[in-house]
């Protein structure tokens, strides 16, 4: 299952919806640019003007509350991180201007930082591995009234404990791993190792805003010489309100070990018992979760390799 829009964007459609933007501002071009699994991102570029490009960004039908989240979230985080992030400059989802829903933001600065890894060196990857780690202490500055996914509203199905809402996700996520083809087996073992880690996810005592996706193909970079600098932070379609360690995890799972000493770094001391073992911990939902969405999409070729994971990291 495709879920992003294949949407066909020509110029008279853009420019609709910049007239409700910035009026007054004719288009020149628009292009389709990087985009995560869920939503397409379109750059609009005007003609004799020194107004800067705009970013629309499009979302299935099939997700279309993802649209509203969005804006909570940027709502949440504006002017509150050192790392820019866009503004929301107008949000529909009237179906008038375009069949689904959409947004228009500014367009930030500088380059994916993914690509632009491959370029570095090794002196370079670990100053934006170190910035990286600083910005995820930012975003854990940010509390939260209860733990919880966040919706396009608030935060769905509110928890007042971390350990009450990881009880309740693993239930959900194990239900989903063996309807979509998972081992029973396998499941009854995961569950059987969140039992016995129930301490690790009491020691957490209060959500903050995790942006649960935070890797270097939602980071934008510019390098200046030899000075690599953070300028973007985006796609907060998966935020949530939990642990901060579950964040952490997340954003550590795809490194090398140079890359994760760096983000460590930036982040500092992690002022809690146990958040090795509990950074693990957190790498098997991780897993389990993945698993799930890769099954919901078809992407069955990941499926073996994720299960392998999952058997390791439930018997360590």
């Amino acid at each position: 299952m495709n879920v992003k829009p294949d949407l066909q964007f020509p110029l008279v459609m853009a420019q609709s919806i910049v007239d409700h933007v910035v009026p007054g501002h004719r288009v020149a071009t628009i292009s389709m640019v990087h985009g995560g699994e869920i939503a397409a991102v379109h750059e609009i570029t005007f003609v004799n003007s020194t107004h800067p490009p705009l970013v629309a960004k499009v979302y299935p039908d099939a997700l279309h509350w993802k649209m509203q989240k969005e804006v909570t979230v940027v709502g949440l985080i504006q002017d509150r991180l050192s790392v820019p992030a866009p503004r929301v400059l107008y949000a529909d989802d009237s179906k008038k201007l375009l069949v689904l829903n959409f947004i228009v933001m500014n367009k930030l600065a500088g380059l994916i930082l993914g690509p632009l890894e491959r370029t570095l060196d090794s002196e370079q990857l670990a100053h934006v591995y170190v910035q990286i780690g600083q910005l995820l202490r930012e975003f854990h500055q940010i509390s939260m009234e209860a733990f919880g996914y966040i919706g396009p509203n608030g935060i769905r199905t509110a928890h007042a404990t971390n350990h009450a809402y990881l009880a309740y996700q693993f239930q959900r996520k194990l239900k989903q791993f063996t309807e979509r083809g998972g081992s029973h087996e396998l499941a009854q073992r995961i569950a059987h190792h969140v039992k016995g880690r129930v301490q690790l996810l009491q020691a957490c005592k209060r959500a903050v805003l995790c942006h649960n996706d935070l890797h270097a193909g939602n980071l934008l970079a510019t390098i200046t010489e030899r000075t690599v600098r953070l300028t973007g932070v985006l796609d907060f379609e998966g935020a949530l309100a939990g642990d901060p360690l579950m964040d952490v995890a997340k954003a550590l799972y795809y490194l090398g070990e140079e890359r994760k000493r760096a983000l460590l770094q930036g982040y500092g001391d992690m002022e809690r018992e146990h958040w090795s073992e509990t950074l693990d911990f957190y790498h098997l939902y991780f897993v389990l979760e993945l698993w799930c969405w890769m099954a919901e999409i078809g992407n069955e070729q990941s499926l073996d390799k994720l299960a392998t994971d999952l058997e390791r990291y439930s018997t360590a």
